[in-house]
């Protein structure tokens, strides 16, 4: 077995290659005059786990070559970040089913794939080849275990993340509710969490994902309004769009922390060990 990775998840391959105590396959990258995409990978093995994270245009290609490139082996696909996979329905007529056209188009030509908390796991019936979508909870949850002390309120920002948050909680034993948004008036909305009061207490929210982190904002103020003593944030997929980070900070949120599913400069969480399972 080795590994080879686009530009996109040169971090994660190389420390799931490390966990896995095998070589990493080099590839060169470039571009003709016009713009496009070339590569060239060095010699593979039997088995090739490529790992590539899809989170614009360009990655998207580079994963389509690489895996033309590796044609003459057994490939695994490991796709930690899978954009467009929450467009999974048609909410207009002539509307895309968008996760279904980029699960189809990235498995061609691999024998399997491994995705990392997919937003919704229905997406898997959409791959060419058999499917398996993984959690990093545990390891966000060590994260949450190391760095927010003994007892802290482990939040989701809606009921629908409300399991992510329970199994993030469950590797300390913490306490765990999901925030509820209540609509006071036309202009007015309050959001607290369902059960528990975050008084006196360090919040962790936690999500599969942060994109502009905007109702992720305003429920920092709002609870450390409510007596909290500090908010967290810790997520699986970083994107932060739009100047996401400078707002939760803007909002009092004292750290936000991802894994390197999408490579960040805090991507505090690594995904490779649970992959790495998964793979053996």
């Amino acid at each position: 077995m080795k590994i080879v990775c686009t530009q996109a998840s040169q971090v994660l391959g190389a420390r799931l290659a490390g966990r896995l105590g095998v070589d990493t396959i080099d590839v060169k990258y470039s571009r003709f005059p016009d713009g496009e995409c070339s590569l060239v990978r060095g010699p593979t093995d039997d088995e090739t786990v490529i790992v590539a994270a899809v989170n614009d245009a360009d990655a998207l290609v580079e994963l389509l070559l690489l895996v033309d490139a590796c044609d003459e082996s057994q490939n695994t696909l490991v796709l930690p970040y899978m954009a467009y996979a929450r467009q999974d329905r048609r909410f207009r007529p002539g509307e895309p089913l968008s996760a279904r056209a980029i699960a189809r188009a990235v498995s061609g030509g691999v024998d399997r794939v491994l995705t990392v908390n997919l937003h919704d796991p229905s997406v898997l019936a959409h791959f060419r080849a058999p499917a398996e979508n993984i959690s990093i909870a545990p390891q966000v949850g060590a994260w949450v275990a190391e760095r927010n002390g003994n007892d802290p309120l482990v939040l989701s920002p809606d009921d629908g993340a409300a399991q992510f948050a329970a199994e993030v909680a469950g590797v300390g034993g913490f306490d765990h509710d999901y925030l509820d948004k209540t609509r006071l008036s036309g202009e007015r909305v309050m959001i607290r969490p369902k059960s528990l009061p975050a008084e006196g207490r360090e919040v962790v929210i936690v999500d599969d994902i942060i994109s502009t982190g905007g109702t992720l904002a305003t429920a920092a103020r709002m609870l450390l309004d409510q007596g909290a003593t500090v908010v967290r944030a810790a997520c699986v997929h970083g994107v932060f769009a739009g100047g996401a980070l400078l707002h939760l900070a803007a909002a009092g949120v004292d750290e936000v922390v991802c894994s390197d599913t999408i490579e960040r400069a805090n991507s505090c969480i690594t995904a490779a060990d649970r992959v790495a399972t998964a793979l053996r």
